[in-house]
């Protein structure tokens, strides 16, 4: 089941391994600081077109990020 509060862990976490801050995610994704860190709070959900993003970026599955698996790697 789909919970925004893992989403947003999980997006915090994959910035703070890839030593990211928030703009500099941002900048590399497109958006503002801000939305990021609302992203990360949850304050708000982005979009699918945003999570692929994220997925492409950091090479994760958008199920990863979702919490429908535990899996980072893509199969």
């Amino acid at each position: 089941m789909f919970s925004k509060e893992i989403l947003a862990k999980r997006l915090k976490q994959l910035r703070i391994d890839n030593n990211l801050s928030t703009r500099d995610l941002g900048s590399i994704l497109n958006t503002s600081c801000s939305q990021i860190s609302k992203y990360e709070n949850s304050k708000h959900i982005p979009t699918a077109v945003m999570i692929f993003n994220y997925a492409k970026y950091f090479n994760v599955s958008s199920d990863y990020l979702l919490g429908l698996s535990d899996n980072r790697v893509i199969l």
